[in-house]
């Protein structure tokens, strides 16, 4: 059954997350890459981006206090299923705590995605979001992480990330190709939306 939550609930989650998120960006700045969470704007120009909408699994990399994961919850079908993995275990338990059974909350590293899609008994996912940051990344971890994710996509599956800096683009260029870029100015600071399709379409 999928649940809702009332406009209060949601306004004391709201504001709950932004602190939670503050005092976890000062501990693991390089983890986290923003001080803020997203922006309204941003969480909706990435639910389009990825073509939620149509998607049967979804997977998102590095939900923090989960204002995209909402999102994308309100905008997938009733019967598609959302993989969050997520390092944090702060943000993991507030991601956890969110009451619907579309939602599978998983405590870990995105290089092991193809494992906890088998894992949890999961299609190959047509959307890939991520809004971890590829920039602040040790050598190799990127590179290891677009690794699983290619492998993990469905055949006609899109990869889509959310970053300040433009590190993510010469990450995936080996993977998917070059893919396409916008802009999302109504954030603080603006963001940089790209896309990527494995079947060569987004190059």
């Amino acid at each position: 059954m999928v649940m809702r939550m009332s406009k209060a609930k949601l306004r004391r989650a709201l504001i709950d997350g932004r602190s939670i998120f503050f005092q976890e960006f000062l501990k693991h700045p390089l983890e986290i890459g923003s001080i803020i969470p997203s922006s309204r704007f941003l969480e909706r120009r990435v639910v389009q981006t990825a073509g939620v909408r149509s998607a049967r699994t979804i997977v998102e990399l590095g939900p923090g206090t989960g204002g995209t994961t909402r999102a994308i919850l309100r905008a997938m079908a009733p019967q598609a299923k959302l993989l969050t993995i997520e390092i944090n275990p702060n943000f993991h338990a507030l991601v956890s705590s969110m009451a619907d059974d579309r939602l599978i909350a998983h405590f870990g590293s995105a290089r092991g995605l193809k494992e906890i899609l088998q894992m949890y008994g999961l299609s190959a996912p047509e959307a890939v979001i991520s809004g971890i940051p590829f920039s602040t990344m040790r050598n190799g971890l990127g590179s290891q992480i677009m690794e699983a994710i290619t492998s993990a996509l469905a055949p006609d599956g899109c990869f889509v990330a959310y970053q300040v800096s433009k590190e993510v683009a010469s990450v995936c260029q080996p993977f998917l190709g070059s893919g396409r870029m916008e802009v999302e100015l109504f954030n603080i600071p603006p963001v940089r939306v790209y896309r990527w399709e494995k079947n060569g379409k987004g190059r």
